[in-house]
Protein backbone atom coordinates (compact mmCIF):
# COMPACT_ATOMS: atom_id res chain seq x y z
CA UNK A 1 0.00 0.00 0.00
CA UNK A 2 1.07 3.26 -0.97
CA UNK A 3 0.89 6.20 1.93
CA UNK A 4 1.97 9.62 0.95
CA UNK A 5 3.90 12.05 3.33
CA UNK A 6 3.65 15.48 3.45
CA UNK A 7 4.45 17.66 6.58
CA UNK A 8 4.15 21.70 6.62
CA UNK A 9 7.57 21.26 9.00
CA UNK A 10 9.81 20.87 5.31
CA UNK A 11 9.24 22.93 1.62
CA UNK A 12 5.78 22.14 -0.08
CA UNK A 13 7.15 20.10 -3.27
CA UNK A 14 8.09 22.41 -6.09
CA UNK A 15 7.32 20.07 -8.76
CA UNK A 16 4.47 16.88 -9.11
CA UNK A 17 5.45 15.05 -6.64
CA UNK A 18 5.27 14.58 -2.52
CA UNK A 19 8.11 15.00 0.24
CA UNK A 20 8.11 11.16 0.58
CA UNK A 21 5.75 7.70 -0.49
CA UNK A 22 5.28 5.17 2.59
CA UNK A 23 5.45 1.83 1.28
CA UNK A 24 4.88 -0.82 3.54
CA UNK A 25 7.74 -0.09 6.53
CA UNK A 26 9.65 1.89 3.51
CA UNK A 27 9.96 5.60 3.43
CA UNK A 28 11.10 7.26 0.18
CA UNK A 29 11.86 10.84 0.87
CA UNK A 30 12.03 12.79 -2.35
CA UNK A 31 15.50 15.40 -2.49
CA UNK A 32 15.59 17.93 -0.26
CA UNK A 33 17.25 21.07 -1.05
CA UNK A 34 17.80 24.16 1.65
CA UNK A 35 14.39 26.21 1.48
CA UNK A 36 13.40 27.05 4.53
CA UNK A 37 9.67 25.59 5.16
CA UNK A 38 8.23 28.64 7.61
CA UNK A 39 9.77 31.44 4.59
CA UNK A 40 9.97 29.82 1.56
CA UNK A 41 13.35 30.95 0.90
CA UNK A 42 16.73 29.79 0.70
CA UNK A 43 19.27 28.94 2.89
CA UNK A 44 22.52 30.03 1.34
CA UNK A 45 24.66 31.51 3.87
CA UNK A 46 26.98 29.09 4.56
CA UNK A 47 27.65 25.72 2.87
CA UNK A 48 27.03 24.47 6.24
CA UNK A 49 24.21 26.13 6.24
CA UNK A 50 22.80 25.11 3.26
CA UNK A 51 23.15 21.39 4.50
CA UNK A 52 21.74 22.06 7.83
CA UNK A 53 18.62 22.96 6.58
CA UNK A 54 18.94 20.00 4.40
CA UNK A 55 19.07 17.62 6.62
CA UNK A 56 16.30 19.46 9.16
CA UNK A 57 13.99 19.01 6.15
CA UNK A 58 14.81 15.69 5.82
CA UNK A 59 13.98 15.37 9.97
CA UNK A 60 11.09 16.71 9.47
CA UNK A 61 9.45 14.09 7.01
CA UNK A 62 10.98 11.08 8.67
CA UNK A 63 9.32 12.59 12.21
CA UNK A 64 6.33 12.77 9.89
CA UNK A 65 6.61 9.54 9.18
CA UNK A 66 7.38 8.01 12.56
CA UNK A 67 10.95 7.66 11.97
CA UNK A 68 14.46 9.44 12.51
CA UNK A 69 17.71 9.26 11.06
CA UNK A 70 18.21 5.64 13.08
CA UNK A 71 15.95 4.34 10.27
CA UNK A 72 17.56 5.58 7.04
CA UNK A 73 19.25 2.49 5.17
CA UNK A 74 20.21 4.77 1.90
CA UNK A 75 21.11 8.52 1.48
CA UNK A 76 22.14 10.01 -1.93
CA UNK A 77 23.83 13.44 -1.94
CA UNK A 78 24.32 15.67 -5.02
CA UNK A 79 26.50 18.52 -5.03
CA UNK A 80 27.28 21.23 -7.47
CA UNK A 81 30.93 21.63 -6.31
CA UNK A 82 32.97 18.69 -5.22
CA UNK A 83 35.24 21.26 -3.12
CA UNK A 84 32.14 21.51 -0.59
CA UNK A 85 32.29 17.77 0.01
CA UNK A 86 34.10 18.31 3.56
CA UNK A 87 32.19 20.67 4.50
CA UNK A 88 28.79 18.88 3.84
CA UNK A 89 29.65 15.79 4.71
CA UNK A 90 30.87 17.27 8.14
CA UNK A 91 27.45 18.93 8.77
CA UNK A 92 25.77 15.03 7.20
CA UNK A 93 27.74 12.90 9.84
CA UNK A 94 26.73 14.84 12.81
CA UNK A 95 23.22 13.32 12.04
CA UNK A 96 24.47 9.46 12.26
CA UNK A 97 26.57 7.31 14.27
CA UNK A 98 28.86 6.48 12.48
CA UNK A 99 29.01 2.60 13.23
CA UNK A 100 24.74 2.69 11.80
CA UNK A 101 25.25 5.33 9.50
CA UNK A 102 23.54 4.31 5.63
CA UNK A 103 24.71 3.18 2.50
CA UNK A 104 25.13 6.39 0.67
CA UNK A 105 26.54 7.90 -2.77
CA UNK A 106 27.89 11.77 -3.59
CA UNK A 107 27.42 12.83 -6.98
CA UNK A 108 28.82 15.88 -8.72
CA UNK A 109 26.60 17.43 -10.98
CA UNK A 110 25.76 20.05 -13.19
CA UNK A 111 22.84 21.99 -11.78
CA UNK A 112 20.30 21.73 -8.86
CA UNK A 113 17.05 23.22 -8.56
CA UNK A 114 16.68 26.68 -7.32
CA UNK A 115 20.73 26.39 -8.45
CA UNK A 116 21.15 25.26 -4.84
CA UNK A 117 24.63 23.83 -4.06
CA UNK A 118 23.54 20.49 -2.34
CA UNK A 119 20.56 18.10 -2.60
CA UNK A 120 19.89 15.05 -0.30
CA UNK A 121 17.42 12.18 -0.90
CA UNK A 122 17.06 8.94 1.41
CA UNK A 123 15.20 5.76 2.01
CA UNK A 124 14.33 4.63 5.43
CA UNK A 125 13.05 1.66 7.14
CA UNK A 126 11.16 1.17 10.00
CA UNK A 127 10.43 -2.49 10.78
CA UNK A 128 8.36 -2.01 13.63
CA UNK A 129 5.65 -0.27 11.03
CA UNK A 130 3.03 -2.57 8.99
Amino acid sequence: MKKIINTDQAPAPIGPYNQAVLSGNTLYISGQISLDPKTGELVQNSIEEETTQVMQNLKAILSAAGMDFGHVIKSSIFISDMNNFGKINEVYGTYFSEDTAPARETVEVANLPKFVNVEISMIAVNPDQE
